[in-house]
């Protein structure tokens, strides 16, 4: 916020001067006309008096609140509002004490918002900042009388959604990691290691074997080619991560990730986890069938289990029950859609739901411990079996040059 300097004439039609804070001279104005003053004169702040913090937000210098901060701001204001205090004294009092200041600055603009006469997840709409699901669920809090209880809910919900997230990151990051700094030993050996063999093989003048003259070629190309190497996983990096973002490559890259082993089934049981958990929060919140799937969709990473979903929702909105559609995807459990019709049959659809994540949450851990198992040795017998063949080939000339020395 920017703080306008202005003169002219107050409500009461007195000549008055004054400051308004606003983020542009648009909104300077319109807040004035707001407090019945006529500005005759607005001068915007100069160059000294800019907060550099309001500058940096506005220009995307400072990163937006994580999942973690949202989910404190979330619990925060259950509290206050649980003890009865007044929601934009609630704002007020989350704003003196917020530290992330692009979070601080929306907490203001909601206070604000509000105060005009805006509800609540209409002033959330207006910062950009939250999600539909955020949204939506607050919309039937307020409606409901019940705003309390749905931001414990709202918040017990990103907690496990953001356990899930790192499960699934926790699973792909560690042999990663491992490739990369295997990968940094293998070329430090070719690079530094092996031509200091090579040179000593040149001055005993001996024929090498096959293997031997393989790695010392291989050798000379890292040498030679490092930095192009580098320069062409660089720019094959940014061309993959840039066809990934048009339809037509996420379609594709989508698809390939569902069909790997082992990492397929940590994709498909990831999203159904965090559709099911979505789900089960939204309908107990009292929010329509076909307004929680709307919103549930927009939680699933996947194109093509996102796809699917849509056409569930599209014939539930033609009057299908919700297990019909589920039993026809795939990769859909049989069980799970069993579950689903006995929710429809019964009446607790939310509470099934509910269930249903926690199953595809425990699946979601052993597949991740399955997985870690697995590529630990393997990543190990792989990268062993490199740096023992290029000891290998250095030293068999030498055992060689020995054992026909001996003869």
């Amino acid at each position: 916020m920017a703080k306008f300097k202005w003169e002219g004439v107050d409500k009461n039609g007195k000549r008055a001067v004054g400051v308004v804070e606003a983020q542009d001279l648009r909104e300077a104005k319109k807040l004035l006309r707001a407090q019945g003053a006529r500005p005759i004169k607005i001068n915007p702040p100069t160059f000294f008096e800019i907060d550099l913090t309001e500058w940096m937000i506005d220009r995307g210098l400072i990163p937006p609140f994580g999942t973690k901060e949202l989910i404190q701001f979330i619990r925060q204001l259950s509290i206050m509002v649980n003890a009865g205090i007044p929601i934009v004294q609630a704002f007020e009092i989350i704003y003196k004490s917020e530290k992330h200041p692009v979070l601080k600055r929306t907490v203001r603009n909601l206070a604000r918002d509000v105060s005009e006469g805006k509800t609540i997840h209409e002033a959330m709409v207006s910062q950009g900042y939250f999600s539909k699901l955020f949204v939506n669920l607050i919309k039937a809090g307020e409606a409901g009388g019940i705003l309390d209880k749905i931001l414990v809910k709202l918040a017990e919900h990103l907690e496990k959604q953001q356990k899930i997230i790192k499960k699934v990151k926790g699973a792909l990051q560690y042999p990663m990691i491992v490739c990369v700094v295997g990968a940094v030993v293998v070329w430090g050996l070719m690079v530094f290691v092996v031509p200091q063999f090579v040179d000593m093989l040149k001055d005993t003048g001996q024929e090498v074997p096959f293997v031997t003259k393989l790695v010392m070629d291989t050798s000379a190309f890292f040498g030679d080619y490092s930095l192009y190497l580098v320069g062409i996983l660089v720019v094959g990096g940014l061309s993959l991560k840039v066809w990934i973002g048009t339809p037509v490559g996420k379609a594709i890259f989508d698809r390939t990730m569902m069909k790997l082993p082992m990492f397929g089934d940590l994709v498909i049981k990831g999203n159904l986890a965090s559709f099911s958990r979505t789900l089960s929060t939204m309908l107990s919140a009292g929010v329509t069938l076909t307004d929680s799937l709307d919103v549930c969709i927009d939680t699933v990473d996947n194109g093509i289990i996102q796809d699917d979903l849509k056409k569930v929702r599209s014939l539930v909105l033609q009057g299908k029950t919700l297990a019909e559609p589920l039993q026809q995807i795939k990769y859909f459990p049989e069980m799970i859609a069993s579950m689903v019709k006995v929710g429809e049959q019964t009446g607790n659809l939310d509470m099934m739901f509910g269930k249903i994540s926690e199953v595809f949450e425990e699946e979601l851990d052993e597949t991740v411990n399955n997985l870690t198992k697995l590529i630990e040795p393997l990543i190990i017998v792989v990268l062993g079996g490199i740096v023992a063949t290029i000891l290998v080939a250095m030293y068999l000339p030498i055992f060689m040059s020995a054992g026909g020395g001996e003869g």
